[in-house]
């Protein structure tokens, strides 16, 4: 039998971490316990070919929070965040491309004016929009939301939330509600006309859901999306050098310098309990660890699947957790390239501030659509939806002099193909691979024979190494159901879940998926109320 510790962690994931860093400032003894060889979970870089490393699923940062970035004191910690020179590319054709810079908002409308000037005009007042939204989103975000069925003390949190939307103005409580409700179809057309235009916006409305641009909520995912920030700078995003493990790792110095035990290859069984609540775990190797309280970083479909014991909770309560929406819809690939991918669009090898960009094949809403319901209808886009970036042209750690890696996010898989197919079969995850590769090469013919290498993680994958269930990147799909009060389930927002003792501090809890870090300090708040230890 071990020591005795007030938190025991489950997973090691970036939020896990956040949590644990928390605790311990607090005065907090605490564990961590990581299934794999090393913490960080989707936030990992590994080396994957000879001399090339990358981001192995979660690829670039924007939604990182400021207050957990100052909190954890993460740059003392070795974490630098840089950003990236210019906005997103988009390859139309084999002449024309968008690409939209960050910094100044008139070059950007000048972009756009090459393809509407009436959408060039409209896009200030957009963006404005999206602005004031994405204001109110970063602050309900880092708030325990009320909690349905909670009582006298819930209904005054949920007044206070209710108050502080009623004091905006009319136009701006119209926009959150069709944000939080309408397509990012439906949001855009209101907006723009021209096709590729709405497409540029429209991307960060399908990011890690499988759903099309035209499904109810997807303006919500793209709002989402908005209001993350580099280096004090909003809606931009960037680049941690030496990968998204550069994070994980900083936050577990960051950990351990407080007091914080983090232990890796140590998968958990069960939980331990007693009188009914969680008080510890129990390892697959029988070891059992107590503790005060459990925290858990594993996703809650996974968690009340696996982890909590049958007689724990009533069948209805497992079946709300267990039934959750799950799914990204998203394969994961890393190439090592002898050479920049040479676009026809914008021609040349040597690094310009597009190949620094995030470069997105979708070039219209149309395309975006016919590759979801692809997905449905054969388990795989016959024309993916892909976002490439190459980090090595920020950072130069990440592979031999001159050669380089890329990172390949693409949309849509089906979380499980049409039987009899399988994602256990190699040739399904080649063949779809293949595909992606010829999808970048018709804008960059040299891209297929510059590859050195890949790595291939499909959504079983990706369930596999990281417990991401049905490969969703979000621990839960971020629809209206499962937001806010209503996230993980209704009645469970407020990180305590149905078990007395045991919390939820991952991305499956408020305010949702991303590598923001915020899950893990609001539970870490609320743990530390119940604990009784000095506020953190």
């Amino acid at each position: 039998m071990t020591d005795t510790y007030d938190v025991v962690i489950l997973g090691g994931g970036h939020n896990g971490l956040t949590t644990a860093a928390y605790l311990a400032g607090a005065g907090c003894k605490v564990v961590v316990l990581e299934k794999n060889a090393t913490v960080g979970g989707a936030a990992s870089t590994e080396e994957f070919a000879p001399g090339f490393r990358n981001s192995v699923a979660s690829y670039t940062v924007s939604l990182l929070n400021p207050q957990v970035i100052q909190d954890l004191d993460l740059p003392r910690h070795g974490l630098r965040i840089v950003e990236r020179p210019a906005g997103n590319f988009w390859p139309i054709d084999e002449k024309r491309s968008m690409h939209l810079p960050y910094g100044s908002r008139v070059l950007r409308q000048k972009a756009m004016a090459e393809f509407s000037v009436r959408d060039a005009e409209r896009y200030a007042a957009y963006d404005d929009a999206l602005d004031r939204a994405a204001g109110i989103l970063r602050d309900l975000v880092v708030r325990t939301p009320p909690n349905a069925g909670g009582g006298l003390l819930e209904l005054i949190k949920g007044g206070a939330v209710g108050r502080r939307v009623l004091k905006l103005s009319l136009e701006d409580q119209r926009l959150l509600v069709e944000l939080f409700t309408a397509s990012a179809e439906a949001f855009l057309d209101r907006w723009f006309e021209n096709a590729h235009i709405k497409a540029a916006y429209a991307f960060d409305g399908i990011v890690g859901a499988y759903l099309p641009p035209s499904a109810p909520g997807t303006a919500y995912v793209l709002l989402h999306h908005c209001f993350g920030e580099v280096n004090g700078k909003k809606g931009v995003w960037g680049h941690a050098i030496g990968g998204m493990g550069a994070i994980s790792a900083a936050m577990a110095d960051a950990a351990r310098s407080r007091g914080a035990q983090i232990r890796t290859g140590v998968p958990v069984a069960t939980l331990r309990m007693e009188n009914g609540r969680a008080t510890g775990v129990v390892l697959a190797s029988g070891e059992e660890i107590r503790a005060r309280s459990v925290a858990s970083n594993i996703p809650p479909k996974l968690l009340f699947r696996d982890i909590v014991p049958a007689d724990a909770i009533s069948p209805a309560v497992r079946s709300a957790f267990t039934g959750m929406t799950t799914g990204s819809g998203v394969f994961r690939m890393n190439v090592a390239l002898e050479e920049l991918p040479d676009f026809t669009a914008k021609p040349g090898k040597d690094i310009q501030s597009h190949h620094a960009s995030g470069i997105l094949f979708a070039p219209t809403m149309a395309y975006m659509e016919q590759a979801y319901w692809d997905a449905r209808q054969f388990g795989a886009s016959r024309a993916p939806v892909v976002e490439m970036l190459i980090p090595t042209t920020l950072d130069d750690s990440l592979a031999p002099q001159g050669k380089h890696v890329a990172s390949l996010f693409v949309q849509y898989v089906a979380p499980h193909l049409p039987a009899p197919r399988t994602w256990e079969d190699g040739a399904e995850k080649e063949a779809f691979a293949d595909t992606v590769i010829d999808t970048v090469a018709q804008h960059a013919p040299n891209f297929r024979r510059a590859i050195i290498a890949r790595q291939i993680l499909s959504p079983l994958d990706l369930e596999r190494r990281f417990g991401l269930i049905d490969g969703d990147i979000f621990h839960g799909q971020l629809g209206l159901g499962q937001l806010f009060s209503a996230r993980p389930v209704l009645g469970y927002a407020n990180y305590r879940m149905p078990v007395p003792g045991l919390y939820l501090c991952g991305s499956g809890a408020h305010p949702g998926g991303g590598v923001t870090g915020v899950p893990g300090m609001n539970a870490a708040r609320e743990i530390a109320k119940d604990l009784r230890l000095r506020r953190v």
